[in-house]
């Protein structure tokens, strides 16, 4: 295991972790794919191992960060709710890093930069954070929810920026009831790739699907902060984490031989998200998934290729993952970070060949567990009472065997557990509607393997 120290250039690592046996007549092929940058954020480093790391060169320094405020109608209901935002959103405005690019939006049927105004971006220093305290405090409640403006006048205040990290953070607190669906599905189709993009829903009015389908285009978290008073401390972790972003545009490629088929490729720590659709071609057999920005971080990719059948006795490469930075400028090449390789080799060894690799059971198991919760959920809404409880036992069983403490505290406000081990429950008579949104926005949370 080697270390290495903290500079202000990251560093990327890749490592893959599969079992590469297949019986006669095996085609599918599962690897974790760990990836880890580090000694370029200010959130505390990851030691690298002995995979080889690259440094990152060419990126524009610095971030700019646009802040959408919910300030619809409900946000007046009650009082406190508006104040919360406001004091919250101040507290994520003195976390910024002086130099920072910074613009403030008030969201309602419509979009307004209030603070710099005129389409600028202000730089955070102690005098314009002053300022745009100053305009938070001036805010009020009132108008309907569109929150595809707000993320079309954060795009257009991003997009001037000449700065490597460009970064939203969303609240609402309620339906996206003033544009259609498909307004704001154009809008993050819009915005995908330019910029990414924190979404938090405040109290219980908001819908999970929304705010969690905002996060999931833009490559930024969803949460519920269901008492606006814990929106404060929320905001200053969002900023907090956003700070310690160090390169964007970060790509996961992967090249595949003549007949390979990719299955599918997913984020599966610290959360589960499917890339697969989010594929880009960069060129013959090989493709870009995005990943966004990074910090001093770790994060596990699943990736499940189909080979063509082999003989015994015979190995191929089965893809190749690589890291890649896009050119810092017109006829460059990109930058290659870091790579794995994919391996599959045929074997009679019926020990080796039905092995599971722990990583790829333990993420297999997590992906499970959020699904299911989901379908339990679903099941619920709609009256299917066994279907709910099946589901959500089997969550309940999933959660319980890897670990993860923290879904299954969050099912237990759902269901009462007679036996996790074999998943056998009874679902609650009432449920507190902050629980059930709780446990549905935070379903694809993950828990790392131990390994």
């Amino acid at each position: 295991m080697a270390n290495f120290s903290k500079s202000n250039v990251p560093q990327f690592s890749v490592e893959v972790y599969q079992n590469e046996y297949l019986p006669e007549g095996g085609r599918e092929v599962n690897a974790i794919v760990t990836v880890t940058s580090t000694g370029g954020g200010t959130t505390g480093g990851v030691p690298l191992t002995h995979a080889s790391p690259a440094r990152v060169a060419g990126q524009a320094p610095g971030a700019a960060v646009v802040l959408m405020v919910d300030c619809s109608g409900s946000m007046d209901y009650p009082p406190t709710k508006m104040r919360n935002a406001r004091d919250a959103t101040a507290a994520a405005i003195d976390t910024l890093r002086d130099g920072t690019l910074f613009a403030v939006v008030a969201g309602t049927h419509v979009a307004k930069d209030v603070y710099p105004g005129n389409g600028r971006l202000a730089t955070a220093d102690v005098h314009t954070k002053a300022q745009a305290k100053d305009a938070l405090r001036r805010l009020n409640a009132g108008g309907g929810t569109a929150i595809g403006t707000w993320l079309r006048l954060a795009d257009r205040l991003l997009g001037a920026a000449d700065t490597g990290i460009r970064h939203g953070i969303l609240l609402t607190d309620g339906r996206n009831e003033h544009e259609s669906p498909e307004d704001l599905r154009a809008a993050l189709d819009a915005c995908a790739g330019r910029f990414t993009c924190d979404a938090r829903g405040v109290g219980t009015d908001w819908e999970v699907k929304e705010v969690t389908a905002i996060a999931s285009a833009l490559l930024g978290s969803a949460d519920i902060v269901a008492d606006p008073a814990g929106l404060a401390a929320d905001f200053t972790r969002m900023m907090e984490n956003a700070m310690g972003k160090e390169v964007a545009d970060v790509a996961l490629r992967l090249w595949t031989p003549v007949g390979v088929e990719i299955v599918f490729v997913k984020q599966v720590a610290p959360t589960v998200a499917d890339l697969t659709g989010r594929r880009t071609e960069a060129g013959p057999r090989a493709g870009d998934y995005p990943t966004g920005s990074w910090g001093d971080e770790s994060r596990d990719y699943h990736v499940c290729v189909r080979v063509p059948e082999a003989g015994i006795g015979q190995e191929m490469l089965a893809a190749r993952v690589s890291l890649i930075l896009p050119a810092a400028a017109a006829g460059e090449p990109p930058q290659t970070l870091s790579q794995g390789l994919v391996r599959a080799v045929w074997t009679d060894d019926m020990a080796a060949s039905t092995s599971i690799n722990p990583q790829v059971a333990h993420y297999t198991g997590q992906a499970e567990l959020a699904h299911v919760i989901q379908q339990g959920l679903e099941a619920r809404k709609s009256g299917d009472l066994d279907g709910a409880t099946a589901k959500l036992g089997r969550a309940v069983q999933l959660a319980s065997a890897s670990g993860n403490a923290d879904t299954a505290k969050l099912l237990s406000k759902v269901v009462d557990v007679v036996d996790a081990a074999t998943g056998t429950v009874r679902l609650k008579a009432r449920v507190a509607e902050a629980d059930e949104m709780t446990l549905e926005t935070r379903s694809t949370k993950t828990v790392r393997v131990k390994k």
